[in-house]
């Protein structure tokens, strides 16, 4: 397991995070012995940061990490995030400040590696409430920089999601140490420049580029997409946080990368979760699990490496053509 540094933070991560979230859910809906089974081999296998969050399984992720975090050797960082409601909006500062303090209590932490705001920047995708760039970078980054003086985070970061030219300007501003990025086979335009005229997706063209020009720890997420690039099975649900696209999409364009990529580079997760070890401005990449097996199955991805030249290719073409095989 490679480590590098978590851009200007000074902090070490592990190619790869382990997710606490509902996608996957392992530290929500399985045995206390499953969870503490899963802490203990991702540690085992050299991962050395999790990511959790107040809304997963409503505390229960982070209650979770709590009760097994000080026996976990060596023992992982932390990042957990903080979601404000409309609610929140007449005291959004007392709002952050409560959240973390509830997080902290739950994972019976002092301070956590890494707090970042979980809102949708400018717009949203579904009913989650969005906050517009002035509101972050005042009150949001106001309070988080406080929370940063009185020792209780090391690192600030963002949801690098919603309107992409919002999200730029936030990044832009240099006041947060890191980003959640939407990156996977499916959309990997952060990564890139421009698009194609033939891209359908959301285009999140320079927000790699930007986060690695001020030097920020960058987190993927939704690196198996939700699911569909895990699994042929569509899923029950799955919240969208991209525009341009829906479930159908998303389950018809996961079938083309699987089709044309075939088992040759391993399983349907590990191609997936090879193609993100590619890029290499990503600082990790945060996988979630519902099984132990798969968690043996992504640390078996990460021994592979990144996907070779030619599966690249491969992806160039159904990018260049709406993933539509014979296009």
């Amino acid at each position: 397991m490679k480590k590098s540094i978590f851009g200007r933070t000074g902090l070490e991560i592990s190619e790869i995070a382990f997710g606490g979230g509902v996608t996957g859910g392992i530290l929500i809906n399985e045995s206390e012995a499953t969870r503490w089974a899963a802490l203990q081999r991702a540690v085992a296998g050299g991962i050395n940061w999790i990511d959790t969050a107040p809304l997963y399984g409503n505390g229960t992720s982070e209650e979770t990490i709590g009760r097994h975090l000080a026996v976990l050797s060596p023992r992982p960082h932390v990042s957990t995030k903080v979601r404000l409601d409309r609610d929140d909006m007449a005291d959004i500062a007392g709002a952050i400040e409560r959240s973390l303090e509830q997080s902290l209590e739950r994972l019976q932490l002092e301070r956590v590696a890494l707090f970042q705001l979980h809102n949708q920047i400018g717009t949203a995708v579904g009913d989650r409430p969005p906050l517009s760039p002035r509101l972050i970078l005042g009150v949001v980054a106001d309070t988080f920089d406080r929370l940063k003086q009185q020792g209780l985070i090391q690192a600030s970061g963002i949801s690098a999601v919603g309107s992409t030219s919002a999200c730029l300007e936030v990044i832009e501003s240099g006041r947060f140490d890191a980003a959640q990025i939407y990156y996977n086979a499916i959309n990997p335009s952060a990564a890139w420049s421009r698009t194609t005229a033939e891209w359908k997706g959301q285009e999140f063209c320079g927000i790699i580029a930007a986060c690695w020009r001020l030097n920020m720890g960058m987190l993927a997420i939704r690196v198996l997409a939700g699911g569909p690039l895990a699994s042929p099975r569509r899923p029950e649900r799955l919240a969208m946080m991209t525009s341009d696209t829906d479930l159908d999409n998303e389950v018809r364009c996961a079938a083309a990368v699987q089709a044309a990529l075939g088992a040759s580079y391993g399983t349907p997760a590990q191609v997936a979760l090879r193609f993100t070890l590619g890029n290499r401005d990503l600082s990790s990449r945060v996988i979630g699990i519902s099984e132990l097996d798969q968690l043996d199955e992504a640390l078996a991805a990460v021994e592979r490496g990144p996907l070779p030249p030619e599966g690249i290719a491969k992806l160039d073409q159904l990018w260049a053509t709406d993933f539509y095989m014979n296009a």
